[in-house]
């Protein structure tokens, strides 16, 4: 079960840092956080660990602290924010992408010790790269688009969980199966591509209903640099 509990402090770890980096950032820090964290999800995305019966990618919960990023920005600042977050975000991670690609192909120093593992890790075959970039990016805006339709027809603050949970949800649900759809299929047998999309669905369904409350936080935040 460790890993199940030390995953549990993790999402909340990650959605604490959220609400920290806005409490003293602002609008700002928000948008850094979409930034940094889709960074540091697609490098972790690269290990596999078991988690309620379940063998998973980690990464889930930074990447699921992005939606609630944006979904704050689109409550509290608009959606327009909102989508220049979801563009900040596919920027770097592209950014990341190419400049990684560049660093790994430098011939290493006989001393160098970092090389191979740099290679493994950044070494991403283009299909899975592909798949992540334009995962992101459809269910990115598809969550900024969502939610402001549920805005018009939830509005009250009390239904903040609606437009989060509804919004992030159904953009997920589209995540995952773009990033699988092009990144394993044909690879694996059909049995077991629905395997990994469902179990890789359900980790991501149980991490954004976790970040409802932070949500509910953010909206009471008074950021330092907007007093």
């Amino acid at each position: 079960m460790f890993n199940e509990f030390w995953g549990l402090g993790f999402a909340l770890l990650n959605f604490l840092l959220l609400l920290t980096m806005y409490k003293i950032f602002g609008r700002s820090g928000l948008f850094a956080w979409v930034a940094i964290s889709t960074i540091l999800a697609n490098i972790q995305v690269t290990k596999t660990i078991e988690i309620i019966g379940l063998t998973a990618t980690l990464g889930n919960s930074l990447y699921a602290s992005t939606f609630l990023a944006t979904d704050i920005l689109n409550e509290k600042y608009g959606r327009k924010d909102a989508q220049k977050a979801v563009w900040l975000g596919f920027s770097s991670l592209l950014v990341m992408l190419v400049a990684m690609q560049f660093a790994i192909k430098f011939e290493p120093a006989e001393s160098d010790f970092a090389q191979e593992s740099l290679a493994t890790i950044f070494g991403l075959i283009p299909r899975i790269a592909i798949g992540s970039m334009a995962a992101y990016l459809v269910s990115q805006l598809l969550d900024v688009h969502i939610f402001a339709l549920l805005r018009k027809l939830f509005p009250k603050d009390s239904q903040f969980w609606i437009r989060n949970n509804g919004s992030t949800m159904v953009s997920q649900l589209l995540d995952t199966l773009v990033f699988t759809l092009i990144a394993f299929y044909g690879t694996f047998p059909f049995d077991v591509w629905i395997q990994i999309f469902v179990s890789t669905y359900v980790l991501k369904f149980i991490v954004a209903a976790l970040d409802t409350p932070f949500g509910y936080f953010a909206k009471k935040i008074k950021p330092i640099d907007e007093k």
